[in-house]
């Protein structure tokens, strides 16, 4: 049970984006990166753009674990977040999905704008009200949440994960890891909690 409430409860901090974007604190910032060093609370990513970014760690900061899962474990009626770009053809591929765990249904729940790959990508977390087949193993979504929806194509090799608890001793150097971030003024980067790798499955998002 209290693993389950770790869970949960990072999980609604971390993809709470409406809210944490309007947040006075600091500007939304996501990290994407490989750990260079954990001193004390001072996390250092080597960021995609080999820059050496440091980020400020809450004293009771939370580790969540991304694990692989099928893209046929995806039903009607799941919960998912998804990262996405428009193909030549204007719909919506996935560039990951998350299935979230069911206990954290409603977590961040809309369409927004998103930074995985370039300047067009969006997240949509929302309910799948349908899964239709597209292609050898493919799949389109169609997505619904509280203000619209939107229909994602899936195609095979896409990474598919969910989450499970983490430890910090899993925050080490070679570790890759994402991390929603808050950035001050002053340019100080802070965040309560961190996504990282495990078994050989890296964060997606």
């Amino acid at each position: 049970m209290k693993a389950k409430t770790i869970v949960v409860g990072a999980l609604v901090a971390l993809f709470a984006v409406p809210a944490l974007a309007q947040a006075p604190a600091g500007t939304p910032t996501n990290v994407r990166g490989v750990v260079t060093k954990l001193d004390g609370q001072t996390l250092m990513v080597k960021a995609r753009n080999g820059k050496l970014v440091h980020v400020m760690l809450a004293p009771d900061f939370a580790v969540l674990a991304v694990q692989k899962v099928k893209l046929t474990d995806i039903k009607e009626g799941a919960f998912i977040g998804t990262a996405a770009s428009p193909g030549k053809d204007g719909k919506l591929y996935a560039e990951e999905v998350l299935v979230f765990p069911e206990a954290a249904r409603g977590t961040g729940e809309g369409h927004y704008p998103w930074d995985l790959t370039g300047k067009n990508d969006t997240m949509t977390n929302a309910t799948v009200s349908q899964v239709q087949v597209a292609g050898v193993k493919g799949r389109v979504l169609s997505l619904k949440y509280k203000d619209g929806e939107q229909q994602v194509t899936v195609k095979p090799g896409t990474p598919v994960v969910t989450f499970a608890p983490g430890s910090k001793d899993q925050v080490k150097p070679g570790a890759h890891v994402f991390l929603r971030a808050s950035t001050a003024q002053d340019g100080t980067i802070t965040a309560p909690r961190v996504v990282v790798g495990s078994k050989g499955v890296n964060p997606p998002m």
